[in-house]
């Protein structure tokens, strides 16, 4: 396949990658503040996406050492594990927030304003990430790897740190569970 054609290939994606970039955080912010009436809270669940989060920084890691190590195809498999976890991870946490009321941070001082900070970066760097995934992983899937290698350069850190930064954001916060 020629670069015409690899080009031509990643454009037919471009328009679900547009889509679901702005669809996705549009639909979570809406479900979000949905809550489903006589329904049990899923209280069980945050644990449990926290876990997932913790699991795909690992993933994102190991799949890191996978590539730099030549195991290109054991890469791909952990890349698409990582966004099924990213999915499921999602799904956890608007089925929470529809079920539950939100849960506000206690903690005092110093702390406070950090938990904050890597909250706010944490939900705004989890939308930014989303055409970044995409795009890597259609400049993959259509075998343009020079590209797919620019755009992965900037993907994996950002995603490893809302991975990281989940985990942390629910260390922080679960003390304040009800």
């Amino acid at each position: 396949m020629n670069n015409q054609e690899t080009l031509q290939d990643e454009k037919k994606y471009n328009k679900w990658i547009v889509v679901l970039s702005v669809l996705i955080p549009i639909v979570v912010a809406v479900l979000f503040g949905i809550k489903i009436p006589n329904v049990e809270p899923l209280t069980f669940l945050p644990p449990i996406y926290a876990t997932i989060n913790a699991i795909t920084a690992i993933v994102l890691i190991i799949a890191f050492w996978a590539i730099k190590t030549k195991k290109q195809a054991l890469h791909e498999k952990l890349m698409k594990f990582a966004i099924m976890l990213s999915v499921a991870f999602l799904a956890m946490y608007v089925a929470y927030h529809m079920t539950s009321d939100s849960t506000k941070f206690g903690g005092e001082g110093i702390v406070k304003y950090i938990y904050y900070f890597i909250l706010i970066t944490h939900i705004l760097l989890s939308i930014i990430i989303i055409p970044f995934v995409l795009i890597t992983y259609v400049r993959a899937l259509t075998k343009n790897f020079e590209r797919h290698k620019k755009i992965a350069r900037i993907a994996f850190p950002l995603w490893l740190y809302v991975a990281a930064t989940g985990v942390i954001v629910y260390v922080m916060i679960s003390p304040y569970y009800v």
